[in-house]
C-alpha cells in the first residue's frame, strides 16, 4: 500500500472516530481514477451510501482554489459536488459521489444535440456567476499557455528547433489570437468544460467536476472546450450551429450584447479555439514525456485536425493564419509521421 494511501485511510479513519461522517464501520476505499494532474480520485463506500475521496499532493495542487470555487457555485445553484470535509495540510477533500456516467460516454449521433443543449445551459448558468476574485485570463497567460506547443510539441516530441523566421510566424499568430481573446466579454471560465468533465445525474441532469483552474476570462472559452473537444469530434457544419444557438441564447440571458453578429462570435470561438488547441499540443506532449502518460498521445491528431481547420477557415482573411497552416502541413505534419505513434496518421 503507497503511503498517501495510506495516509488517506487513517483520515477517513479519524473521520468516523469524530462522527463526523456516518461511514459506519464496514467501508472500504476503492481507486476511481486519476486525472492529467497529480490528482487521484478513489470511491469510498459502507452498505448504503457512497462519497468520492480525493487525493491532491499539497505541494503540487492547490485545493483551496477547489474549495472556493465549489462553495461558491454550489450557492448559486451551479451542480458541483459538495465538499464534506477537507485537509488543506495533508491535501484530502471528501466529496459527494455523482456517479460514474460521463457525458463522453453518452454522446452519440442521437443523444448529442439533447446533450450539448443541457451542457450549454448549464455553461451560461456559470458564466452569470460573479466572477471576482478569480484570476485574470490575462495576456500572460495565454501566451504562456501557447508556449507550452513550441516547448513540448515541438521542442520535445518532434525534436525540432525552431528558426527565426519560424518563431517570428508564430508569434505573428499568437498576437492575433491574444487580441481576439482580449477583445471578448469576460466571465466565469470554467477552463476544462468538456465531455470528461461533465456527469449525467439523475433526471437528466448534468454535474460539473474539475472546476479548480476557474478564471475570468472570454466567453467563448468554455463553448470551445465543449464543441471541439479534444476526445470527441463533431462535424464542422454542426459545431458552427451550436455556436450560432449559444449566441442568441447568451444575447438573450444578457449575457452578451446583441450587437455582436453571427459572424463576430464565431471568429471568437474559432481563434480562442486555435489557442487552446495550440496549448494542449503542448500539455499532451508533456504527459506522455514528463509524467508517463503516453494515452494523451492518441488524441494529439484530433487537436491538430481542430487547428488546421481553424487556420484554414481564416487562411484568406488573416496572413498568419496561412502562414501557420502551410507550414504545418509542410514542415510539422511530415515531422510528426516520422514517429511510430503517428505514421498511420491522415492529416
Amino acid at each position: 500500500m503507497g503511503q498517501r494511501l495510506l495516509q488517506l485511510e487513517q483520515w477517513v479513519t479519524s473521520l468516523v472516530a469524530s462522527k463526523k461522517v456516518p461511514f459506519g464501520k464496514r467501508w472500504v476505499i476503492t481507486p476511481v481514477s486519476g486525472d492529467a494532474s497529480f490528482r487521484r480520485y478513489f470511491r469510498l463506500t459502507n452498505e448504503d451510501r457512497s462519497w468520492i475521496l480525493v487525493d491532491a499532493p499539497p505541494e503540487k495542487e492547490d485545493s483551496t482554489s477547489f474549495v472556493e470555487v465549489a462553495r461558491t457555485w454550489l450557492d448559486s445553484g451551479i451542480p458541483v459536488p459538495e465538499v464534506i470535509h477537507v485537509d488543506f495540510s495533508q491535501g484530502f477533500m471528501l466529496l459527494e459521489d455523482f456517479g460514474d456516467s460521463l457525458l463522453f460516454g453518452e454522446l452519440s449521433a442521437q443523444s448529442v444535440d439533447g446533450l450539448y443543449t443541457a451542457a450549454m445551459d448549464a455553461l451560461l448558468a456559470i458564466q452569470h456567476v460573479g466572477n471576482g476574485g478569480l484570476p485574470q485570463y490575462d495576456e500572460p497567460l495565454l501566451r504562456r499557455e501557447m508556449s507550452l506547443f513550441t516547448e513540448w510539441f515541438i521542442g520535445q516530441l518532434l525534436k525540432r528547433q525552431l528558426c527565426e523566421k519560424e518563431q517570428k510566424m508564430l508569434d505573428d499568430l499568437f498576437a492575433v489570437l491574444v487580441s481576439s481573446a482580449l477583445e471578448q466579454p469576460v466571465v466565469t471560465v470554467h477552463r476544462d468544460f468538456h465531455s470528461r468533465n461533465l456527469m449525467c445525474l439523475a433526471e437528466g441532469r448534468l454535474g460539473i467536476i474539475d472546476f479548480q483552474d476557474a478564471v475570468a476570462g472570454p466567453i467563448t472559452y468554455d463553448l470551445v472546450s465543449l464543441l471541439k473537444d479534444c476526445y470527441v469530434a463533431w462535424p464542422s457544419e454542426q459545431v458552427v450551429g451550436w455556436v450560432s444557438a449559444y449566441r442568441i441564447k447568451a444575447q438573450q440571458r444578457g449575457v452578451l450584447d446583441k450587437s455582436v453578429t453571427d459572424a463576430a462570435f464565431l471568429r471568437w470561438f474559432d481563434f480562442m479555439g486555435l489557442q487552446r488547441h495550440i496549448k494542449v499540443l503542448g500539455i499532451f506532449s508533456r504527459l506522455d514525456i514528463r509524467d508517463g502518460k503516453a494515452a494523451y498521445l492518441e488524441d494529439i491528431p484530433r487537436v491538430l485536425s481542430y487547428v488546421l481547420e481553424g487556420l484554414h477557415r481564416y487562411s484568406e482573411q488573416y496572413a498568419e493564419c496561412a502562414a501557420v497552416e502551410r507550414w504545418l502541413r509542410e514542415q510539422i505534419v511530415p515531422s510528426m509521421k516520422k514517429l511510430d505513434c503517428f505514421k498511420d496518421v491522415q492529416l
